[in-house]
């Protein structure tokens, strides 16, 4: 058997499942597509995470476009963070041309132009269904790995989240936890103190400057009601297809803390409240993070160990992630790990340090060979990758090179009156359009606050004196006319000191009162 024939056996049995799967383009040998031998990945293993990474202009985000349009055809809901605003066009059909038809022609698989039904979100003003979560929801230690606090100001945040707990004082947005601190060292500081412990106010002032650099990045308007259900994210539509969500972000490239804070609360409330779900013949959600970089360069070890443990334990409830970054080491080794399906796009090497990062790049995949792995990182073109996944046993499969196939939607964005259309028929974005300021926390404490006030005002008024008017001014006592005459004055003084003496001998130890009277007088 020659060269050509022994890899096409290699990629067709290393990539050949029982279940179903999506095929992402035609094995590469020698920089030639090989007819017959395409590259899928089998639905089962969809929700053991991913990642897309290259070099800026390599096409990592038409990649992902490509792997989540497949998604979705496939029955499997889809939620995309859009930083860039160029995934929006999956909501429409491509349009066919040579080179696409070439390209399909050489991979082996047909050209149908569709597009997905779409969900336009939003973390702030933009357009679409409003993504909001209340700060109860978070939780206190969550938060405090948002806010990046020590232990003893994570101490702090429990015991406001308790206290919060036991007296109904909820907490929806920000607005509510500030004021929430400002009782805890004020008017409530005894309460507080009595059941729960001491409260530094130094810690609490930190605290407070943290949350104020949350806001500064737009959180005010992410933390209130009403709070989004995850459960939105998983429908389908008539026809069994899943329905992509995708999270408008544009306007928060320079907000990572917003970003990260959003993420890690999304993936949280998807594990809370997604059940168990063992091995699926295909994920329940898949969600894909572009310019995933910005998530971990901000990120705290306590925020990074959380992403970590979640991306471990999500996958048992039916939930694929996948990262789609430019350098693979964006993403912290232990996350890196646990990535099933690994797609890399080419690498520059314009220093001693790119070089080595490709060749520490190229050991993360298995030995082909057919490939020198670290001179394909640096000689593939635009529209292919190297691509390795898990079988249907869990099993990576063999390391290869693909000519990728191109979206059936559209490789851009929507105009404004296509997004204007998708909005007024979203069914999200009329369930999210009202924002609720409901009685919580601040109202609660400010209504008690003013009443306590009230009270003092009343009581103030009920004890002071009423002024004396001349026709009402008392009449001296007999003391006081006494007084006046100096001989009286002092018959006056000799009778209580003798009076004094008299009592305090009574109030002495019985027969010792005559003694008594001397050691005092």
């Amino acid at each position: 058997m020659d060269r050509i024939s022994s890899f096409q056996t290699h990629i067709t049995e290393g990539y050949t499942f029982k279940g179903d799967y999506i095929t992402l383009g035609g094995a590469i040998l020698d920089g030639t597509p090989q007819q017959g031998a395409q590259v899928s990945i089998p639905l089962k293993t969809l929700n053991r995470h991913g990642l897309i990474a290259g070099a800026t202009g390599t096409g990592k985000t038409v990649t992902l476009q490509i792997i989540a349009e497949n998604m979705a055809n496939k029955g499997i809901p889809v939620l995309m963070m859009d930083l860039k605003g160029d995934l929006s066009g999956i909501a429409t059909p491509g349009v066919i041309n040579p080179k696409i038809e070439e390209r399909h022609q050489i991979i082996g698989i047909p050209y149908t132009p569709s597009g997905c039904q779409i969900e336009l979100l939003s973390l702030s003003k933009e357009k679409g269904a409003r993504l909001r979560a209340t700060v109860s929801e978070f939780g206190p230690v969550l938060f405090s790995k948002i806010l990046e606090l020590n232990d003893t100001q994570g101490g702090i945040v429990a015991i406001i989240f308790k206290f919060a707990d036991d007296n109904n004082l909820p907490l929806l947005d920000l607005k509510d936890f500030k004021r929430m601190l400002q009782y805890s060292t004020d008017e409530g500081k005894e309460l507080i103190e009595k059941e729960y412990g001491k409260i530094s106010e130094a810690s609490v002032a930190t605290i407070l400057r943290k949350v104020i650099e949350l806001e500064t990045q737009g959180a005010e308007i992410f933390f209130g009601e009403k709070s989004f259900e995850v459960s939105d994210l998983t429908r389908t539509d008539q026809q069994g297809r899943g329905i992509v969500s995708i999270v408008r972000l544009t306007d928060i490239q320079d907000k990572p803390k917003m970003f990260s804070t959003f993420m890690l609360q999304m993936l949280a409330e998807i594990y809370n409240s997604f059940p168990e779900a063992g091995d699926l013949d295909k994920p329940k959600l898949c969600v894909f993070i572009d310019e995933a970089h910005l998530i971990f360069n901000e990120a705290s070890k306590a925020l990074l160990d959380q992403i970590e443990a979640i991306i471990k334990l999500i996958r048992s409830k039916g939930v694929g992630i996948y990262f789609c970054t430019q350098n693979p080491y964006d993403i912290p080794e232990d996350v890196l790990a646990q990535l099933g399906l690994k797609v890399q796009h080419a690498l520059r090497a314009f220093t001693e340090k790119d070089r080595k990062a490709i060749r520490k790049t190229s050991e993360n995949y298995p030995i082909s060979e057919y490939y020198k792995t670290e001179e394909l990182l640096t000689s593939i073109g635009i529209g292919q990758a190297l691509v390795t996944a898990l079988n249907e046993k869990g099993i990576p499969t063999p390391l290869a090179a693909v000519h990728l196939r191109a979206p059936m939607s559209r490789m851009g964005v929507l105009t404004p009156e296509e997004i204007d259309r998708v909005v007024t028929s979203s069914f999200l974005a009329q369930k999210y359009a009202e924002e609720l300021d409901r009685e919580s926390a601040y109202e609660i404490l400010e209504a008690k606050l003013q009443n306590a006030r009230a009270e003092d005002e009343s009581e103030e008024v009920e004890v002071k004196p009423r002024p004396k008017t001349k026709t009402e001014k008392p009449e001296p006592s007999m003391v006081e006319k006494l007084s006046k005459n100096t001989m009286v004055r002092q018959v006056g003084n000799t009778v209580v000191r003798e009076l004094a003496r008299g009592l305090l001998g009574v109030l002495g130890l019985g027969g010792k009162t005559s003694k008594r009277k001397k050691s005092l007088f």
